[in-house]
């Protein structure tokens, strides 16, 4: 039987493959469609269940329709192991390219974030929806619980999005444009948006 995130990753394979960030690190598949696919949805699996052991991994009713990962502060114990599980997972998964692909847009990306955003905020690593269940209010539907706990508790909330149309979204969500740095690896513009804590 699939592990529940896995039933996710199709939808998010087939919404984010184009993106800027996803085909660095999955460039050295690039001339092997169904193998970048294959290469894509191990990450998303990977990304979903680290949101679940270390944020917050929601998924739709019917999941195989998309799904939200975000990072939550985690103690430096709890980050250093898990950055050292992920990065052997990168390691033994994504080809040698993706792979510097992938160190260099992150180590680029976490300054930009830092000056952007407050110190404790959560973190929307990856939203997705099937492109076929598009324009059906999904993506609201995901954000929309963990948005409501991060008000509770009264913590912003971020995101980066190489994805210029999904701007417009994400400020419908209460996020604001807080940066919009040109990402060397990719040479493309991303966006750092940022949803104020309230109270």
């Amino acid at each position: 039987m699939p592990l529940p995130e896995s039933l996710s990753t199709p939808a998010l394979v087939d919404a984010l493959i184009v993106d800027p960030f996803y085909l660095a690190i999955s460039v050295d598949f690039e001339n092997d469609l169904p193998a970048r696919k294959a290469v894509l949805a191990a990450y998303f699996g990977y990304s979903l269940g680290e949101a679940g052991r270390t944020g917050r991994c929601e998924t739709l009713e019917d999941r195989e329709l998309g799904a939200a990962a975000w990072l939550l502060p985690r103690s430096a114990q709890a980050d250093a192991q898990e950055s050292a599980a992920k990065d052997a997972f990168l390691s033994r998964t994504l080809g040698p390219r993706g792979y510097a692909n992938y160190h260099r847009i992150v180590d680029f990306m976490g300054p930009h974030a830092s000056a952007a955003v407050p110190a404790q905020a959560w973190y929307l690593s990856i939203l997705g929806i099937s492109p076929a269940a598009q324009g059906r209010g999904l993506g609201a539907r995901l954000l929309a619980p963990t948005l409501a706990e991060a008000d509770a508790a009264g913590v912003a909330c971020y995101l980066e999005t190489f994805t210029p149309r999904s701007v417009a979204f994400y400020e419908r969500m209460g996020f604001q444009r807080k940066a919009a740095p040109l990402e060397p690896v990719t040479n493309s513009v991303y966006e750092i948006m940022c949803r104020p804590a309230k109270g």
